[in-house]
């Protein structure tokens, strides 16, 4: 489906110029230079490079790719201390499935081994993290791990990455479903967090948060094999989830709130980064013909002229993405979510508008 925009494709190659002007290295993206903001970053400009062919998108992803993995296949900045570190692996899979090279089916193969012993709850849900936040299932974490793993399956031929990647989906659904296939940030297992109620889930469904479960849901629908039997389950959960994201879609500006489903409240902005990885799980969904065009068609249309008015020239000519947080984690109560300070280029919002805008190219 294509969207009634002529300039999405140029706004696209406008913004990822911007962001190699401005970090000529994906090394040199914020917050450090191996966690899943590189991932998510440069899994934008493969997402480009996809759509244009174009040579500088491949070159800035394979420099990143060489200056982090030795010839012996170690990863410079890799700890598999938490789901977050897992995340850029997935731009080595998809290196290693490009060119070949030993060295970095190696770094891809000691990655995969971290999960082995890589802590869970008690019915296998991967924690956010190894020693901080105990007892802690995010929904950040299962697509920052997630992307990992299940691209690994597909290029490595080991089908036990399906079946976790499945468990996984499954799993934060039971732990964080609300409503209309929304989901809470985070859950607890057995109410350690100082934000969990009397079910261990936390008490908002934040956009990000849920904008991190809509792009795993179309990953992995992407990369599991035809007729496997888990496929069902994730189309259903994504069919739940855009129902639910068409009914609270902002029909002003076309965006979605902090808080997706709080709208009775002014405070409760309407947040760039979420509503980026809305849009394009969206487009997603409709170029797979999931969703029937005059559906989607209305959704993507106001969404996009919402996306684009957020986008625009700072002080050095170059666009700058509005009206987002740096990555917060999970938040005590409704009120520290809508007041989280903004920022301008925060690092995922620029990530999902990158995302959003290769994804609305041919």
């Amino acid at each position: 489906m294509k969207i009634n925009r002529t300039d999405l494709p140029g706004r696209a190659r406008e913004l990822a110029a911007a962001i190699q002007k401005r970090y000529p290295k994906a090394d040199e993206y914020p917050y450090r230079s191996w966690s899943y903001p590189q991932g998510y970053l440069l899994m934008g400009f493969i997402h480009l490079w996809e759509k244009t062919g174009d040579e500088l998108y491949y070159q800035y992803v394979l420099a990143y790719c060489l200056d982090h993995v030795e010839e012996d296949g170690s990863v410079r900045g890799f700890t598999g201390c938490s789901m977050d570190d897992m995340m850029t692996g997935a731009v080595l899979v998809w290196m290693y499935e490009h060119t070949g090279e030993k060295r970095f089916e190696t770094a891809c193969r000691k990655i995969r081994e971290t999960y082995r012993d890589y802590p869970r709850t008690r019915e296998g849900g991967f924690l956010h993290n190894r020693t901080e936040f105990p007892g802690e299932m995010w929904v950040d974490g299962v697509f920052m791990g997630q992307m990992f793993l299940c691209r690994y399956g597909a290029v490595f031929g080991e089908t036990e990455c399906f079946d976790e990647a499945v468990l996984q989906l499954e799993l934060i659904y039971r732990y964080c479903h609300a409503h209309d296939g929304l989901l809470v940030h985070a859950y607890s297992e057995d109410c350690l967090a100082p934000w969990a109620g009397p079910d261990g889930r936390s008490g908002c469904v934040w956009s990000e948060g849920l904008g991190w479960y809509a792009l795993i849901l179309t990953e992995v629908l992407d990369l599991l094999p035809a007729g496997y039997e888990g496929k069902r389950t994730v189309e259903n959960q994504l069919n739940q989830l855009l129902a639910g994201l068409e009914k609270y879609q902002n029909r002003e500006n076309g965006l979605w709130r902090q808080v997706v489903d709080r709208t009775d409240d002014v405070d409760n902005w309407c947040d760039t980064s979420g509503s980026a990885m809305f849009l394009y799980t969206w487009k997603w969904a409709a170029d797979k013909g999931m969703v029937p065009e005059e559906t989607a068609e209305p959704v993507l249309r106001k969404g996009y002229e919402g996306l684009l008015a957020r986008i625009v020239p700072g002080e050095d000519g170059l666009p700058d993405v509005h009206t987002a947080c740096q990555g917060l984690c999970v938040q005590k109560c409704y009120e520290d979510y809508i007041h989280y300070p903004k920022t301008v280029n925060a690092q995922e919002a620029v990530c999902g508008c990158l995302w959003a805008l290769a994804a609305a190219i041919g």
